[in-house]
């Protein structure tokens, strides 16, 4: 959305060295790198305020938030899915704060990019194949991409190749689409009539990017549950 770019980037372009309307650094690695920047900031406040006595209302809301990952986590993948809590949940909220980022006047979504909606999905990608691999052995992963049928296997090698490759591509376009809509949407009506009708489609952007980041996170659940599965499970 070349309407909606930050000055911010043109400053810090400017600052490099960068002709006027040249880009040393594109865009969404800027706004990437604010979001980056931001959790480091969130997280090292919230640590240094941890109380196992007189727990604030921040910190309870985020061990609620975590209890609520883990439990999702154990539902989907099993008794030992809370070990990929770390990965799944740093995924999740720089996803989450990349979705709200737009919200920001000045400022916009690093998702609503598609080149870092991708970079989100080839890290699922190869994470949970790799994750397969190693609770599995590779020879017995690769085995499950043959089916229970070997007359079949040949076929199923095929269509389970596909799907894996459709896998990524889905992630990157479902959040791309969502969040650069949801983020036109509410620059096209604020440009219209300023404060007053961009109201709900901002709450409805903040539902949206909330949402977005779930589904994105509950999909990249679903995938290390096939790929960790075990007879044992």
């Amino acid at each position: 959305m070349e309407e909606h770019e930050p000055i911010i980037v043109e400053w810090i372009n400017h600052a490099l060295g960068a002709p006027e309307g040249v880009h040393i650094i594109p865009v969404q690695i800027i706004m990437a790198t604010f979001v980056l920047l931001f959790c480091f900031a969130f997280f090292t406040f919230v640590r240094s305020r941890l109380s196992m006595e007189h727990p604030g209302r921040l910190q309870q809301a985020l061990e609620l938030g975590v209890e609520f990952l883990g439990d999702q986590l154990e539902e989907i993948i099993g008794h030992s899915g809370r070990k990929y809590l770390n990965m799944v949940g740093t995924l999740g909220i720089f996803i989450l704060f990349s979705n709200l980022m737009g919200l920001i006047p000045g400022l916009v979504a690093p998702t609503s990019n598609i080149n870092i909606t991708a970079g989100c999905a080839i890290v699922v990608f190869l994470y949970y194949n790799l994750q397969g691999v190693r609770a599995q052995g590779i020879l017995k992963y690769l085995k499950h991409f043959m089916g229970p049928v070997w007359s079949l296997s040949p076929l199923m090698v095929v269509i389970e190749i596909i799907s894996h490759i459709a896998r990524p591509f889905s992630l990157t376009v479902r959040l791309f689409v969502n969040i650069f809509a949801e983020e036109l949407l509410v620059v096209v009506f604020f440009g219209l009539i300023p404060l007053v009708l961009p109201l709900p489609f901002m709450a409805y952007a903040v539902f949206g990017g909330m949402l977005q980041a779930y589904i994105f996170s509950v999909l990249t659940m679903v995938y290390l549950a096939g790929a960790v599965a075990t007879e044992d499970h």
